[in-house]
């Protein structure tokens, strides 16, 4: 990699391990059009949840990814309510990018259970008697509070910073290139598409924690055999990290995809790789709008996945 993309890594690091993470602003510029949308004609339902201190939202961070998605088909609705089986009752798809336990993400509330055991309980029923979720759970604190609910589907959250110097192309380890026979699980549908145009080559992660699936679920990311966890809480991953804070991540992912009863999961350990941001004053692109990944096509043949067009 050249050195400007290698400045390019370590200048948004430096944002993501800072607490001031409101530099991190979507990039209203970045074009979601879709020249084949999938969805048009049955105009699946997204609900897109808000009510769980997320740090990504349909109008902040992650209004990229949401009008994405409008422009495939899907109907996407903000909830701001408590899960229950009447919420979910309005929905093919529930979205989770983020949750926290508390609004601020330098407290140590941040790192409690983002949803109680109700509705822990009632997003598993509802995904295993036939509903989808997309649950996207980062470095800490987003892994601690996203916990229970990934542990409900056979889910294993470090709620970490994984870092993988066979994945990395530049000086910072925790930006990870996923590609065609190195990570990427080339023969499931996400990655495939529906044809050729829309395959998936080369996905970007900017900064995330490791996840191990349960049996019969895909490593759509998976990391190298020298791929490591730093279990260090927010902000403390950019300095030297001592090896008793560091735990092998040799066979767990960054995404996984798998059934769950009649319905489908896809769990992220990355946020930005699904949106569009800018950070800083600089204005520094992070996610589908870094040129020469493929975040982009692979956020949208993952919701096609979900929504069985795929």
């Amino acid at each position: 990699m050249s050195r400007p993309h290698s400045m390019f890594a370590w200048c948004v690091f430096a944002l993501l391990a800072s607490p001031a993470l409101a530099q991190q602003e979507p990039d209203t510029t970045f074009d979601t059009r879709v020249a084949r949308p999938a969805l048009v004609e049955r105009a699946p339902r997204m609900l897109f949840d808000e009510g769980h201190h997320e740090f990504h939202r349909t109008a902040g961070r992650y209004r990229p990814f949401a009008d994405l998605a409008r422009h495939d088909g899907w109907r996407v609705t903000a909830n701001t309510a408590q899960i229950d089986s009447t919420v979910l009752a309005a929905a093919d798809l529930l979205v989770i990018a983020n949750a926290l336990g508390d609004e601020r993400m330098d407290r140590p509330e941040a790192s409690e259970p983002a949803f109680t055991p109700a509705e822990v309980g009632a997003i598993e029923r509802w995904v295993r008697g036939g509903g989808a979720l997309l649950l996207i759970a980062d470095h800490a604190p987003m892994g601690d509070a996203a916990r229970s609910l990934g542990e409900a589907f056979g889910v294993d959250m470090r709620a970490a910073y994984t870092a993988d110097p066979d994945r990395a192309e530049g000086g910072n380890e925790t930006f990870l290139h996923f590609r065609s026979g190195h990570g990427l699980a080339d023969e499931h549908p996400i990655v495939l598409g529906r044809d050729s145009t829309e395959s998936v080559h080369h996905v970007l992660a900017f900064t995330g924690q490791s996840l191990a699936g349960p049996p019969g679920s895909v490593a759509l990311l998976r990391l190298s055999d020298r791929a490591e966890d730093l279990l260090v809480g927010l902000g403390r991953a950019g300095g030297r990290v001592p090896a008793d804070k560091r735990r092998a991540a040799a066979g767990r992912a960054q995404a996984l995809a798998f059934e769950h009863g009649r319905g489908r999961v896809v769990v992220m350990g990355e946020a930005a790789m699904l949106t569009a941001q800018v950070a800083g004053g600089r204005r520094v692109p992070m996610g589908m709008n870094v040129p020469g990944n493929d975040d982009r096509q692979f956020a949208l043949n993952t919701l096609r996945w979900l929504a069985r067009a795929l």
